[in-house]
């Protein structure tokens, strides 16, 4: 079982990463094209700024909280949540506790529309 607010929480649809050989021969990670999957979601507001003069942009990062069997997601992955696209800022962090609260915490920005 998982939290309350992941089991209850919003349906976000996430496009995983991995590695795949270029023409050259390079190991490159790119967004996976098995995608997307949907997971239950908690979303915490992290800090926005608003933009007041033309040609500033808005900057919108909230903290995602997914249960702790995800695996795959990167820098290079993509996030679809409340009917907007947002990118990965950090690294997903995990918090290992007790089977409860363990979870994959992530810090996305929605990407200018």
């Amino acid at each position: 079982m998982s939290s309350m607010q992941r089991r209850r929480g919003v349906t976000a649809r996430i496009w995983k990463s991995s590695y795949r050989t270029d023409h050259r021969g390079n190991r490159v990670l790119v967004a996976d094209a098995d995608g997307p999957y949907e997971v239950r979601c908690a979303l915490i507001p992290q800090r926005s700024a608003r933009a007041e003069v033309p040609g500033q942009q808005q900057i919108n990062i909230t903290r995602m909280i997914v249960d702790p069997d995800l695996e795959g997601v990167t820098l290079w992955s993509r996030i679809e949540v409340l009917g907007s696209v947002w990118d990965v800022v950090t690294p997903p962090a995990y918090h290992h506790g007790e089977r409860h609260t363990r979870h994959w915490s992530i810090d996305i920005r929605e990407r200018p529309s």
